[in-house]
């Protein structure tokens, strides 16, 4: 049983077109969801990759995090407003054509091999990935029946999770298999060339991505698609003076910030996790072939979830699959070898719905402040900035095994906003 009733406002004015063209504009929006999955996983690949290239800390490190996720903390407001204004499909249009320019970036970023240059390049990026997600998040979710919101969301993020469960091997192919020509007892000289062979690993998938976007940018601008606009007339809607006034969507924001936190936290490190001679002793582009298993778990939750959660509430579907996450987390940090490796990689199984069930839920009778609402909640998604650098530091102060006692927090208030804190209340009026 869906927890967006019918008469829910997140619906108002809803485009006046047949289930039909419904559904063309969901198997659109399904390739957007693919490629900012596969996009936002490479970062996984990335980390280990240019932690060799510029022998980096995980502190330093997680700075690839940080410009990625801190776009959203910078542009998730103003890509609310502009999408406001220029309707969801242009806002696409113009996150398509800014992705492709990040993409681009990495080309002079590798051939010059300067750090900075990455990071400026995936800010870039993340600003459009980010106008997408304000656009097409709340999109998907008026598109269609009110009551299955939250199920349909879960449907498009489950090809978000292919497009997470494909990066990895995409990259261990492309990028990570320049690392394996390390040469013992190297010279500087060979280890010079090493790097730059590294560095320049990047270049082909990224130019690769860019066109991609380049393509669905220009497809995005021919397609016609309903038109959205959201108003305080139809519906039961909450009162409420802004989007600021809901206590859901406030708690809401708090929740994303965490999962994805949680999230790009635990995917992060598991390359270098599964690495650790405790643990699996693995090579680092074997390693990212068992970071599909963590992201494909992702995939296989959201197909279930997206049928399951017609019938079960989605607040208490959230809570349980928060509760275990933190359980199988504090297996991974109480064990080592297998159980260790195994325990982590499932918890990608248990994250498949949160980050759809708590936008939705977080949305819920916001009426004309829904793009205002959605705005916040990417804003909340900077949690995958800061707190892998928390991780991080952990990891250079007591070890990469213990610093994932740090999710386990995050999973814990995930678990109550689903018992409580998405349940909506009516804001004063101010």
């Amino acid at each position: 049983m869906s927890s967006i009733p019918s008469s829910s406002p997140l619906a108002a004015s809803r485009p006046s077109a047949t289930h039909s063209s419904y559904t063309g504009a969901l198997i659109a929006l399904t390739t957007l969801f693919f490629i900012w999955g596969f996009i936002t996983c490479l970062n996984d690949i990335l980390i280990p990759h240019l932690k060799s290239v510029f022998q980096l800390n995980y502190t330093q490190t997680m700075l690839i995090q940080l410009c990625f996720f801190g776009a959203y903390s910078i542009i998730s407001l103003p890509a609310g407003a502009l999408v406001k204004r220029i309707t969801y499909k242009w806002g696409i249009v113009a996150g398509l054509a800014i992705a492709a320019v990040g993409c681009a970036l990495f080309i002079p970023a590798a051939t010059y091999r300067v750090y900075a240059i990455f990071l400026g390049a995936l800010f870039v990026l993340a600003t459009g990935v980010t106008i997408l997600q304000v656009a097409a998040n709340p999109y998907v979710t008026v598109l269609g029946q009110p009551e299955t919101a939250a199920s349909r969301l879960n449907l498009t993020q489950a090809f978000n999770s292919l497009g997470t469960t494909l990066a990895p091997l995409f990259g261990a192919f492309l990028i990570l298999s320049a690392a394996t020509a390390a040469v013992p007892n190297a010279s500087p000289e060979q280890l010079e060339a090493l790097h730059a062979t590294e560095a320049a690993a990047v270049k082909l998938p990224y130019l690769m991505l860019a066109i991609a976007f380049l393509v669905l940018a220009v497809v995005f601008a021919a397609l016609k698609l309903p038109e959205v606009k959201e108003d305080d007339d139809h519906g039961e809607q909450l009162p409420g003076s802004s989007a600021w006034s809901y206590r859901h969507l406030v708690l809401g924001a708090v929740g994303i910030f965490l999962y994805v936190g949680a999230e790009v936290s635990v995917g992060s490190f598991l390359v270098n996790f599964l690495a650790e001679p405790s643990i699996a002793n693995l090579q680092e582009a074997d390693a990212a072939h068992y970071v599909s298993y963590f992201w494909g778990g992702a995939m296989i939750g959201r197909f279930v979830g997206a049928a399951v959660m017609r019938y079960v509430d989605d607040g208490k579907a959230l809570a349980f699959n928060a509760a275990v996450s933190a359980l199988l987390l504090v297996v991974t940090v109480a064990t080592s070898g297998q159980i260790a490796m195994w325990s982590v990689l499932a918890i990608g199984l248990f994250n498949s719905i949160m980050f759809p069930t708590i936008f939705s839920l977080a949305l819920h009778g916001l009426g004309k402040h829904t793009s205002q609402g959605s705005g916040i909640l990417c804003l909340a998604i900077v949690g995958g900035a800061l707190l892998p650098l928390v991780q991080g530091a952990l990891a250079d102060t007591v070890g990469i095994h213990l610093a994932f006692l740090m999710p386990i927090v995050c999973y814990v208030y995930i678990a109550f906003y689903g018992i409580k804190g998405a349940v909506p209340a009516r804001p004063a009026v101010r």
